[in-house]
């Protein structure tokens, strides 16, 4: 039994999800979602783009995970556990509504973290071509690339969260770049053929 008189703030996620659901007080499913709350938040605003939607995916996901607890075996980080509901959700929410268009990146410093040369290209690209780029791609590539990119999460995490090999998420990364670089330069084409025409 966890003393109630212990302070919260010193408990672990995983120390907190072990003493709601042994002792069923909602002051400790309270308090993860104190910690989690703006950050689940704002990953939903980076998918939709839209506060309001933001808020009822927020507030759907918290549904779906005081339901799920239970079901949490610690075989991963809490946080890694909650990001890969939060992605499930909202991919399958953009999947649902056919809404792949809203879907962007806060930053185009998200994607400075590498030191390959693939990487390094994609950094160079222009945020509002590379928001335009990302919006051509599928909600599972997007995804991918916002895990990795945008959130800084490693390899091993997301084939976690994705329930995947790692050898099959950095193949799936691997194309969701070139399909990313791709689909940039073309915009980059048709911008630079739309700037001649009218120069000429």
């Amino acid at each position: 039994m966890v003393d109630a008189d212990f302070d919260v703030r010193q408990m672990t996620d995983e120390e907190l999800v072990r003493a709601y659901i042994e002792t069923q007080r909602n002051f400790y499913f309270e308090y993860l979602y104190q910690r989690y709350c703006d950050r689940v938040y704002r990953k939903c605003l980076s998918f939709t783009k839209d506060q309001s939607k933001a808020e009822d995916f927020t507030h759907d996901i918290f549904l779906r995970l005081i339901v799920r607890l239970g079901s949490y075996k610690e075989e991963a980080r809490f946080s890694t556990w909650l990001f890969s509901i939060t992605y499930n959700y909202c991919t399958d929410q953009l999947r649902t509504n056919r809404r792949r268009s809203e879907v962007l990146i806060d930053d185009d410093e998200a994607f400075l973290d590498t030191n390959t040369e693939d990487d390094t290209q994609l950094a160079e690209m222009e945020a509002s071509r590379l928001i335009n780029a990302m919006s051509q791609l599928t909600p599972g590539e997007q995804s991918l690339l916002m895990m990795k990119y945008q959130d800084d999460l490693s390899i091993r995490d997301i084939a976690e969260i994705s329930s995947l090999t790692e050898s099959a998420i950095k193949m799936r990364l691997k194309r969701a770049k070139e399909k990313l670089r791709k689909h940039y330069m073309e915009a980059l084409v048709f911008w630079l053929l739309l700037l001649t025409k009218l120069l000429s």
